[in-house]
């Protein structure tokens, strides 16, 4: 969770500076992605939203490859085509992040329905927010789910806002868990802020969908601390109000019930873990993150090849012509394009 948290740090920062282009921080939720992705197993397939860096990074992600795709440098998996932060690794069984709303979930069934015909003992899970909920594709993906036998976790992160609406504003039932109800499957409501409740819950959800082959819906009570992205003031819709006396704020409220303050909190109490082991600890990983982000941008940037490349086995005549235009563009006009190569042109 430290690491989750002082990455979004150095990154949001960059972001700020104008050395990226976009970022979506994870602060406030933490716990939510560490805790589920610790209840699964390496090969269960994760199919994510936006604020999952801490399964991804639980899955063995590195920091460096999380920078490199965020710079879209020559070691960007995504080749430079997504935004920062829509990071995967099919070899770590990490789907790529979508920016489609709600489409990774019915994906997530498709998945999950392979998996129980392979009979290995595999489930997927997939990852999505309480706004997110309202979008078509997730009934759908309940129902699909439900009828099937999927061996799909629903994760819902309910942490109290849309990316402009508050909850009040979105729904009136009592969260999303009785839609998971309704559509017939076991459910769980879970205090989100809390890592060891999260894993427990979790790690029941995926022994429903693996031993008795139902899916499971998860709805995990939390609060995004920060702004929905870089690209967002939640100055303009954010409560004021704390809902309890001695906080300035909303936001104050739930800082204070951080799910990395409350670990540590527990640590702790048990003699395990000290403020200064923390302390020491976030300077280690904050100077990890700046490292990597220097380094990732001092990288080449994607060959400009991969303008044509794995979309199509074998390109058809007009996307051949146009790369040939392309290139000879670029070598008469090259003294215009300096981030591409001689070497660049020459191989394309």
């Amino acid at each position: 969770m430290v690491k989750v948290s002082e990455f979004d740090k150095v990154f949001n920062e960059a972001q700020r500076q104008g050395r990226l282009s976009f970022y979506f921080t994870n602060r406030g939720e933490e716990a939510c992605s560490v805790g589920s992705g610790a209840a699964l197993r390496d090969d269960d397939w994760v199919w994510p939203q936006y604020r999952e860096l801490g399964a991804t990074f639980w899955r063995g992600y590195t920091i460096e490859e999380a920078a490199n795709q965020c710079c879209h440098n020559e070691l960007d998996a995504t080749k430079g085509r997504q935004l920062p932060m829509h990071i995967g690794s099919p070899e770590k069984h990490l789907m790529y992040v979508k920016s489609n709303l709600g489409q990774q979930v019915p994906a997530a069934n498709g998945a999950a329905y392979a998996m129980k015909l392979q009979r290995k003992g595999r489930c997927s899970i997939t990852y999505f927010g309480e706004g997110c909920a309202s979008e078509g594709d997730i009934p759908s993906a309940l129902n699909i789910a439900s009828v099937h036998g999927c061996p799909t976790i629903f994760f819902c992160r309910n942490n109290g806002y849309a990316i402009s609406t508050h909850t009040d504003d979105q729904y009136k039932s009592d969260g999303i868990a009785p839609r998971g109800v309704a559509f017939g499957m076991p459910t769980i409501r879970v205090d989100g802020n809390d890592l060891l409740a999260v894993y427990a819950a979790t790690r029941a959800a995926r022994r429903i969908a693996v031993e008795e082959g139902k899916p499971a819906l998860i709805e995990a009570m939390t609060y995004r601390i920060g702004a929905h992205s870089t690209s967002d003031d939640d100055s303009k819709y954010r409560r004021a109000d704390s809902p309890e006396e001695g906080y300035d704020s909303e936001r104050a409220y739930w800082d204070a019930r951080s799910p990395i303050v409350r670990f540590g909190r527990f640590l702790e109490a048990r003699g395990l873990w000290t403020a200064e082991e923390e302390t020491a600890l976030r300077k280690t990983e904050r100077a990890a993150s700046i490292k990597a982000l220097n380094d990732a941008e001092k990288r080449a940037q994607p060959h400009v090849k991969h303008l044509f490349t794995d979309v199509l086995d074998e390109p058809p005549w007009m996307l051949r012509q146009q790369q040939a235009d392309l290139k000879a563009h670029l070598a008469k006009y090259s003294e215009h394009y300096a981030e591409v190569t001689a070497e660049q042109i020459e191989s394309m």
